[in-house]
């Protein structure tokens, strides 16, 4: 058994051609929101005719879907749908277990807090050899070819 702050060793393959993977994830993974939003928001909008308006508070709920979206896929299943078809998926930097649901709370607001600050944060992804944009090292995550996944 291994020392809990024992590293495996990183093989680069692991890390092959996931930049363009992340960002068709990505692509994919937006459209996913937004289709959720957009049923969510009509069933709002009628919700809120059938309660005289009052139901129109829940949308209050729509800016939530993404976070949510993020945690709970990140954290329960290793990858989102766009991830999984990207054939990517997320997980521990030290280790490579799926992430915990507060790893992947964490790294889900850091990501679109990546996004509010211009993208800069994404930079970093081409200045390391495993890919790993700020997000992923602050959550202590990292994504790899789901293919090559040593766990």
């Amino acid at each position: 058994m291994r020392p809990a702050t024992a590293t495996l060793p990183f093989d680069p393959a692991l890390s092959t051609s996931v930049l363009p993977r992340r960002l068709i994830a990505l692509f994919i993974d937006a459209f996913i929101i937004c289709a959720v939003g957009t049923v969510a928001s009509m069933f709002i909008v009628i919700f809120g005719f059938f309660t005289l308006g009052i139901g129109w508070l829940a949308f209050h709920i729509i800016p939530v879907l993404p976070f949510a979206y993020y945690t709970l896929l990140v954290g329960g299943t290793g990858a989102t749908p766009g991830q999984r078809a990207a054939g990517l998926v997320v997980r521990q930097n030290d280790d490579f277990l799926p992430p915990s649901l507060a790893q992947a709370l964490v790294w889900s607001v850091l990501l679109w807090l990546s996004f509010l600050l211009a993208c800069v944060p994404f930079l970093v992804i081409f200045l390391n050899p495993r890919h790993r944009a700020t997000h992923d090292i602050l959550s202590g995550l990292i994504i790899l070819r789901a293919s090559r996944n040593p766990c």
